[in-house]
């Protein structure tokens, strides 16, 4: 009985060693700390105990219910190396700090504060890029695609190692994708430089729509192509030792804004951020996205499947995947199908918010070689039993806004600078 007792009174006083400084603020600097910093999305900086010690029986709650941090990967597929979910001992760790009161500890066990550039979640970077002037965005009403052309002045090729899309004022902002237009193209071409511009017909950068499905990859002849996304949740877009992706002498950048009203007229003044390669690369990372916008949604359907399909043309690496889908989403996979007839699940969205967009960054890229077919599959949930849905007894389409629906699988693709990114992949034979 007195071995027992020891035990439990040194599990005890072992619980009630957890403090702050010590076990705590490792966990929140490698999981947290990110997002809960000025600026940043989160509602509260959880750098500093005086910071963190009110919110410790809400982080408990966030934890254990795996709230907090997002990360909607199944772990049964893939492997990612920005993994932002907690291990069971880092749960357990938060867990017991709460339950035994929280307890500050000694500065000095702190680890040095993590450095952030105000801002950026890039680090300083080399060239921040502006919309022209502070926008104005009204107070109500529904508002189409707004798109902003910014000639860069670059007299030479520029290969970029990260960009950051950030909005000036998030509460208006839905998302922005960063588009280049090399010179010569005629993408937006009555599009005047340095205005805010609504075309009358919507453009594509996608190319001729695909028959059937609609499927088809986002990459168009190879002049004009995504370099970054913002959304709610997501990552600045960013490569690995040898990549980098390429803005060509004279291009424009393009800033596609959906905008949202909150009841307030609002400014915004959105800007990219830029941090160049040091040495010239050996690969090129293209980014692109798998979508159909050929699919009808009945009015209750709780699942509703969407799959839209690519070829690859030619041996390519999958770096990354980014799911997109409106307020109906409700889970989403990536499959690839190899010439040898195997089939893999590389991601697997279990529940899909639309809150939390996030981008999954594989560890190792998956090769994809000439022949595969990738595959992305949206579920969708129109029924009742879905508290966002705007309305269960809508039939839905493909549609610009969040009450309408989208299937864009995100992807980044690794290939050699020499390769023409339109070849990549076609849309897939039946």
């Amino acid at each position: 009985m007195k071995t027992i007792a020891a035990l439990i009174f040194c599990l005890t006083a072992s619980a009630a060693e957890v403090t702050f400084h010590k076990q705590v603020l490792p966990i929140l600097q490698n999981h947290c700390q990110g997002c809960h910093r000025a600026g940043e999305a989160a509602p509260m900086p959880l750098l500093t105990y005086k910071d963190t010690r009110p919110f410790a029986r809400a982080i408990r709650a966030a934890v254990t219910s795996k709230k907090m941090p997002p990360w909607f990967a199944d772990p049964q597929h893939g492997k990612f190396s920005n993994n932002t979910s907690l291990a069971q001992s880092e749960i357990d760790t938060l867990t017991t700090w709460a339950d035994t009161g929280a307890k500050e500890g000694a500065p000095q066990d702190a680890p040095a504060p993590k450095e952030f550039t105000k801002g950026w979640t890039i680090g300083k970077p080399d060239l921040i890029i502006d919309m022209p002037a502070a926008h104005k965005v009204p107070a109500t009403g529904t508002i189409e695609y707004t798109y902003f052309v910014v000639p860069t002045g670059f007299t030479e090729d520029k290969w970029v190692e990260k960009i950051e899309v950030r909005p000036g004022t998030a509460s208006v902002v839905h998302h922005i994708i960063a588009l280049n237009r090399p010179k010569g193209s005629t993408y937006l071409k009555d599009a005047p430089a340095n205005v805010a511009y609504i075309p009358d017909a919507k453009p594509t950068i996608s190319g001729k729509k695909a028959s059937g499905d609609g499927s088809f990859v986002g990459l168009t002849d190879g002049l004009v192509e995504m370099l970054s996304v913002y959304v709610p949740g997501g990552f600045a877009y960013d490569t690995k030792p040898g990549q980098a992706r390429l803005i060509p002498a004279g291009s424009d950048l393009i800033f596609q804004i959906h905008y949202v009203t909150t009841g307030k007229e609002t400014l915004d003044r959105s800007s990219i951020g830029i941090v160049f390669a040091k040495a010239p690369p050996k690969e090129r990372v293209v980014n692109a996205y798998i979508r159909n916008d050929s699919f009808v949604i009945p009015p209750g359907e709780s699942a509703h499947r969407v799959d839209a399909n690519v070829e690859i043309q030619h041996d390519t690496r999958l770096q990354s995947f980014m799911p997109h889908m409106h307020l109906r989403g409700k889970a989403f996979e990536y499959v690839a199908t190899y010439p040898t007839g195997e089939s893999q699940t590389l991601l697997k969205v279990l529940n899909y918010d639309f809150n939390w967009q996030l981008t999954y960054q594989l560890e190792k890229p998956v090769l994809l070689p000439k022949g595969t077919i990738l595959r992305a599959t949206a579920w969708f949930d129109n029924s009742p039993n879905n508290k966002f849905n705007p309305d269960p007894k809508s039939e839905v389409r493909w549609g610009d806004q969040s009450w309408e629906e989208m299937v864009a699988g995100f992807v980044d693709f690794v290939v050699p600078v020499e390769v023409n990114p339109a070849r990549i992949a076609v849309q897939a034979r039946k």
